[in-house]
């Protein structure tokens, strides 16, 4: 015979403690789980003043970067004579470094558009609401798909000659699937690397691929958006 459960019987709002409790609610009540509240500080003075204290250190840095150094200003526009390169700001540098390898439709817009809507989406896949590291799960499953993912994306930007966006996905894609060669390594940077998440990955290939496009838009690109040296 299968063993017969206890139940204890009575008023209660917590549903997380044992033994287990059915509870019966009337209309006047509504069932709640009662979480553990963590430390709290009040927002004044310890948000607030904290908060004054960086907008002031922030503003005297800004004043004296203005009173120590000219802004990198050049003469007036002149309709008839277009610099060489025209270069945008540098928050759009990066879409500007895409602009060199692929179409104007898809560096433009297509990308921009699967990028935003990428970041809307993966705070709503299911292993983000887990929490569960990237090679917690089927190991030898989720290191095929990655690698079948980097390597279909590799090709794309070798066919386009994109290598600046194809360097930071490579070094990105090596430091997640370190953990998974190396499982055993007990350094702390294979431990930090084997708790990362899949959100995590994404964004930081996401950063890096950024950072990398807006430095060598900014750093390394001359007269026709040719490769030069910054020091020459």
């Amino acid at each position: 015979m299968s063993e017969t459960n206890k139940y204890e019987v009575g008023f209660s709002s917590n549903a997380t403690k044992d033994p287990r409790r059915i509870v019966f609610i009337t209309r006047k009540t509504s069932a709640k789980v009662k979480g553990e509240a963590g430390p709290q500080l009040m927002a004044y003075p310890h948000l607030i003043l904290r908060e004054a204290i960086v907008f002031q250190v922030l503003t005297i840095m800004l004043v004296a970067l203005a009173l120590f150094w000219d802004a990198p200003l050049e003469q007036l526009a002149n309709p008839l004579l277009t610099p060489n390169p025209a270069k945008a700001p540098w928050y759009f540098l990066g879409l500007q470094e895409l602009l060199h390898y692929f179409p104007p439709i898809v560096a433009g817009v297509l990308i921009p558009t699967l990028v935003v809507l990428g970041l809307v989406v993966i705070p709503y896949f299911e292993i983000n609401i887990q929490g569960e590291p990237l090679w917690s799960g089927n190991r030898s499953r989720r290191a095929q798909i990655l690698g079948g993912v980097v390597i279909a994306l590799a090709i794309l930007l070798a066919l386009y000659d994109a290598w600046t966006v194809l360097v930071p996905t490579l070094l990105v894609a090596t430091l997640a699937l370190l953990p998974y060669f190396q499982p055993s390594n007990s350094s702390r940077l294979f431990q930090f690397l084997l708790s990362r998440t899949v959100p995590w990955w994404v964004m930081t290939w996401f950063i890096v691929v950024a950072l990398t496009l807006t430095a060598v838009g900014t750093f390394f690109r001359g007269p026709g958006w040719s490769w030069v040296w910054p020091w020459r």
